[in-house]
């Protein structure tokens, strides 16, 4: 299970651009109105080779403003669930009433803290985050999420609470985490998976209050799998279900090789499951696309060829997995689902030769030479494998500026016509050529 940090203060502080600065992009709303997060929003940052997940909040302040309750018992959540919780501050306001209240309800968390203060732009507003000292909450670190200063600084502290890496067992069994938005039967794909009820099954959307994983044998192959609908009440902790499923199947996620995407064939698919789908692209997990509940679609010989296309066109970005269609209510079709996860598994642990690489990559440049981008011409020299789970790869260039992303989806189309890939994600990581 991954560090988590979590990001809390009074609204319009600048949680959500610490957030896009720390994960590296503009995942969560910036708005100069207050309280434009509402719940809470989950990313993964990366320091020095460490990895952490963020949590973003909601602003909690002391008056009777729309939502408050709801705000604060994300941000309560939240705090419950990190390990460790930015405190971020306004340092051109000053310490308001909201920061004192805010910071008793750290004091009782008793988790440690990291005290930030943002809007330090220049040395002129240096002074201010002295007066932040009054919290109670250690020494202030100075940042400015606008133009990033202090950033690096707050990410050395964060890992400096990091424990130091367990290498955990290694077996020779395939995990997968069955994921996917609430009620479209998760818990009774794993019972129909494992034969036995070992997940309570309702038709109460978030029934499942643990993360269960279960190691089981089939056809001489052992898997485990991981049931992700849900998380223990805690305490005072309320949540709606919707939300606690995404904390649950991103810490699914981190342990898992495969992804099973469930979608509910008789309502189709929802903006929702977009959503969890970023999830696995996101993480650079295999994965394979499960439609459940497909006894209650009415078919004819081209039914399922449609759904898949539909799939397909909905999911661009998981184009290259499989799909399944299944019924876990009626036991159907369930063993489908099986050879599709070891072709999964088989590409995602893909380990091709440098020498075949390149030539690849030597076909591919000269049938479609970069254009010119950022007043320059890419040049790509050499690529290799640096890694697997995903397949990654090292690719040395004149300079990263000359590449447009287009280029790199060119590249990657294009080495997925040459290798099987089939339900993997391939990793590109561009470096300058000295």
């Amino acid at each position: 299970m991954s560090f988590k940090v979590a990001i809390v203060g009074h609204p319009n502080v600048g949680k959500s651009s610490l957030f896009n600065r720390l994960v590296g992009r503009r995942q969560a709303i910036t708005h100069d109105e207050s309280g434009s997060t509402r719940d809470r929003l989950y990313g993964k940052a990366e320091w020095l080779t460490k990895q952490f997940s963020i949590i973003d909040t909601g602003g909690i302040e002391l008056s009777d403003a729309p939502f408050l309750e709801e705000i604060k018992e994300q941000a309560y959540i939240a705090m419950d669930e990190a390990d460790l919780i930015i405190m971020l501050t306004d340092g051109l306001l000053g310490v308001i009433d909201s920061d004192y209240y805010i910071a008793s309800l750290l004091y009782e968390s008793e988790k440690p803290v990291l005290l930030a203060v943002n809007k330090i732009d220049d040395m002129v507003h240096q002074g201010n985050a002295y007066e932040f000292y009054s919290l109670g909450l250690g020494d202030p670190i100075p940042i400015s999420t606008h133009h990033g200063i202090g950033i690096g600084d707050l990410l050395d502290k964060i890992i400096s609470y990091m424990p130091e890496e367990t290498k955990e067992v290694d077996d020779d069994a395939i995990t997968f985490a069955i994921i996917g938005r609430p009620n479209v039967g998760k818990s009774s794909l794993t019972n129909a998976i494992l034969r036995e009820n070992r997940v309570i099954v309702s038709d109460v959307s978030g029934t499942t209050r643990d993360s269960i994983d279960t190691t089981f044998m089939k056809n001489r192959q052992r898997y485990r799998v991981v049931d992700t609908a849900g998380i223990k009440k805690r305490g005072r902790i309320y949540e709606d279900t919707d939300k606690y499923s995404v904390l649950r199947a991103l810490e699914a996620l981190e342990r898992a090789d495969i992804a099973l995407l469930v979608l509910d064939a008789e309502e189709g698919i929802i903006i929702q499951d977009k959503h969890v789908a970023g999830y696995i692209q996101d993480y650079f997990k295999a994965c394979v696309i499960v439609v459940n509940k497909w006894d209650k679609v009415e078919k004819d010989d081209r039914t399922m060829k449609k759904f898949e296309d539909k799939v397909k066109e909905e999911f661009q970005f998981l184009s290259h997995c499989e799909v399944a269609f299944v019924s876990s209510k009626y036991n159907q079709r369930i063993d489908t689902i099986f050879p599709l996860i070891n072709r999964a598994y088989e590409n995602f642990n893909r380990d091709i030769p440098t020498n075949v690489l390149n030539e690849v990559l030597l076909d591919a440049t000269y049938t479609n030479p970069p254009t010119i981008f950022n007043r320059g011409r890419a040049n790509f020299s050499y690529i290799t494998q640096i890694g697997i789970k995903p397949p990654s790869f090292l690719l040395f260039v004149n300079k990263e500026e000359y590449v447009h992303f287009s280029y790199l989806r060119y590249l990657t189309n294009e080495f997925r016509k040459h290798f099987d890939f089939t339900g993997s994600p391939i990793k590109f990581t561009l470096r300058e050529k000295e």
